[in-house]
């Protein structure tokens, strides 16, 4: 199985962070698990990858952090979207769309 390199996917890792999000907070190793089971396996988003857009994310302002106890007991960091997050997710939605339209246009099928 062929898996989609970094280098194409890289300007929308916080896109794909803020999808999860979106929805309710979240920690890391449950957000990597999620892309993985979404994309197929055809992305897996390496660790030091996911936490630093999680700073990136939230010196912009896009995303909060909390800490709270697990199930099993342990403390985790949990991510939740702002509102300013929201907008700038929905922005990159709009982008997407637009990348998408044009490079399709290179495309030979």
């Amino acid at each position: 199985m062929q898996e989609i390199s970094s280098d194409v996917i890289r300007g929308y890792n916080d896109t794909i962070i803020l999808f999860f999000l979106r929805k309710e907070p979240s920690y890391g190793y449950e957000i990597s698990k999620n892309i993985r089971a979404v994309s197929d396996d055809k992305y897996l988003i390496k660790e030091t990858t996911l936490y630093s857009a999680f700073t990136r994310l939230e010196k912009n302002g896009y995303i909060t952090s909390f800490s709270m106890e697990a199930d099993n007991g342990k403390r985790r960091t949990y991510y939740k979207i702002t509102d300013q997050g929201l907008t700038y997710y929905r922005e990159k939605c709009e982008e997407w769309r637009l990348t998408k339209d044009v490079i399709e246009r290179f495309i030979d099928e």
